[in-house]
């Protein structure tokens, strides 16, 4: 069985190493163990009970950890940086249409959930597609 888990791990390994993302190295570890067991016993059910088990709990534990060192790590683009700044409101935003607000120099395509009126400072709350949806400022 040993040589079974290392054509399993060189198979995952290449998998790992040919994406960009984390994929299996989980359970490549996982495999190193049951190669490891496989010295120590036959018992096939009990490798792959290895195998999986901790490949599963491998995941469980490093995925969450991976996610908060990847969201800080990301960084904003010149479209998310308005994302909380003022801007003013050049034509009527209606309560369910599209008005237009200039914020940075620019000018949106913008909407709300209520009607704001022209000359109004709103707060940039997320960008859409090409549309911002926006607040009325509160000081």
């Amino acid at each position: 069985m040993f040589y079974t888990w290392l054509i399993i791990i060189l198979i995952l390994s290449i998998i790992e190493i040919s994406t960009t993302n984390l994929v299996c190295i989980w359970f490549v570890l996982s495999g190193l163990l049951s190669l490891g067991v496989s010295f120590l016993t036959d018992n096939v059910f009990l490798q792959f009970f290895i195998f999986v088990f901790f490949g599963i709990i491998f995941m469980l534990l490093t995925k969450p950890l991976l996610k908060k060192i990847k969201n800080k790590e990301s960084t904003k683009t010149n479209f998310d940086r308005i994302i909380g700044m003022k801007g003013l409101v050049k034509e009527t935003i209606p309560k369910d249409g599209f008005g237009v607000v200039k914020v940075d120099g620019k000018l949106w395509t913008s909407y709300a959930n209520e009607k704001i009126e022209e000359g109004t400072y709103v707060k940039i709350l997320k960008i859409n597609s090409v549309k911002l949806e926006v607040e009325k400022w509160k000081e």
